[in-house]
């Protein structure tokens, strides 16, 4: 089988469906390729940043996103010994329609983003379609090659966006390698239940012991992501869920009372934390985004919002060369000369976090954050602006384009 389109995405993420959207608003037809049958995938990415609120309402959408389940955080602080803490990102500071960050179910948010897309005359959801490589003529990506319900199918089209993850088989299938940056740690995601009365909306870095855990809350419970040495996941698992336990009541005391929820390793999922970035993210014909041209550390939750600010990008300059089917490789190097800047700040940011604060806290030569940072905090608690600044808005935001803006009322 043969199909045409004008635009192929592969991957219906975060970044995919904004690039969708935007383009078929744009009156641009555009296919979007999802290999899973539904966006029903546990511990994602769920952080939606006052950038992307922002965006959202610009969309005319933040009005049906608002009636989502969810929780909002204010700050993010970190403990100082058992009594104290400090507030090193304060996001009530910043000067934005949404001074907090939402944390709602991913798949909440693309069902929304897809139903949005789906009222566009020119936008195609395919579900279930996984790609198996590209197609390629005269040196140039033609399009991909697609398992389906149907069979085997090729896509044609003049671009080809690879939004498909750290892992971007598109990207692969180009001979696009990352350069791959040292990580010195891995995270572990589970839930545990949230008690009756416990309201506090506050992202708290634990630390203590040489562990360090992340607790993260959700509506009706809490995502937690235990933090330590990278490569020990095999080690981890070989001692079993009752070791599991014991050093999550270590570092969380005020959850050993529940940890019994944790009943097998099954429900403890391992991210292999990368941080990488490629070093051109196009070829003649294909363009990379999001994780698939810059894996993130979750530390600062950043990756989501990062890939959504690529897919604006990708948008409002391609939209109009895209409709006029001149999409050419100087086109596609915009892309990564406009979202460069900000991704190195982003991850200069993180290695900094990764070197000064986690590594030294797994591996036993810290229990908490450095001195000098927390009496920077404690003597300017102003200071907590700039990070909340660069986790919430961000280096040179995105503002979605004239051509893809609706007010609420006909979105």
């Amino acid at each position: 089988m043969s199909e045409r389109t004008t635009c192929v995405v592969v991957g219906g993420g975060p970044a995919g469906m904004v690039l969708g959207l935007l383009l078929a608003r744009a009156g641009v037809e555009v296919t979007v390729l999802e290999k899973h049958g539904d966006f029903l995938r546990d511990f994602r990415g769920d952080t939606v940043h006052p950038s992307t609120l922002r965006l959202l309402d610009e969309l005319g959408l933040g009005e049906r996103f608002a009636t989502l389940p969810q929780s909002r955080m204010e700050k993010i602080v970190v403990p100082i010994g058992d009594d104290d803490e400090v507030t090193i990102g304060d996001l009530r500071r910043l000067r934005t329609p949404h001074p907090y960050i939402a944390i709602a179910p991913q798949w909440d948010l693309l069902n929304l983003l897809a139903e949005a897309a789906a009222e566009e005359p020119t936008f195609r959801l395919r579900m279930r379609a996984e790609v198996t490589g590209l197609i390629r003529e005269d040196g140039a990506v033609r399009g991909v090659r697609y398992r389906g319900d149907d069979g085997e199918t090729e896509l044609r089209a003049d671009l080809t966006v690879a939004a498909d993850g750290r892992w971007s088989i598109a990207r692969r299938d180009a001979d696009l390698a990352p350069k791959e940056i040292p990580v010195p740690i891995d995270v572990w995601w589970f839930r545990l239940g949230r008690k009756s009365g416990e309201t506090e909306n506050t992202l708290t870095p634990r630390m203590r012991g040489g562990r360090m855990a992340i607790v993260v809350p959700r509506e009706g419970y809490y995502q937690l992501a235990y933090v330590a040495k990278k490569g020990i996941d095999a080690q981890l698992r070989e001692a079993g869920i009752e070791h599991f336990r014991e050093e999550v009541a270590a570092v969380l005391p005020m959850f050993a009372d529940r940890v019994g929820e944790l009943e097998s390793m099954e429900q403890v999922k391992h991210l292999d934390v990368r941080l990488n970035l490629l070093r051109r993210w196009h070829v003649d014909g294909l363009l990379c985004i999001g994780d698939a041209a810059h894996a993130m550390s979750p530390i600062g939750g950043v990756g989501v919002n990062l890939a959504v600010q690529d897919a604006v990008a990708a948008a409002t300059l391609l939209a109009d060369p895209l409709r006029r089917g001149r999409v050419s490789p100087a086109g596609l190097a915009k892309v990564r000369t406009r979202r460069l800047a900000p991704t190195l700040l982003v991850q200069a940011l993180q290695r900094l976090l990764h070197r000064t604060v986690a590594a030294p806290v797994v591996n036993g030569k810290r229990l908490g954050p450095p001195k000098p940072m927390v009496a920077l905090l404690r003597r300017v608690p102003q200071a907590s602006f700039i990070p909340a600044y660069l986790i919430g808005i961000g280096l040179r935001p995105e503002r979605a384009p004239e051509f893809a803006r609706r007010s609420a009322r006909s979105s």
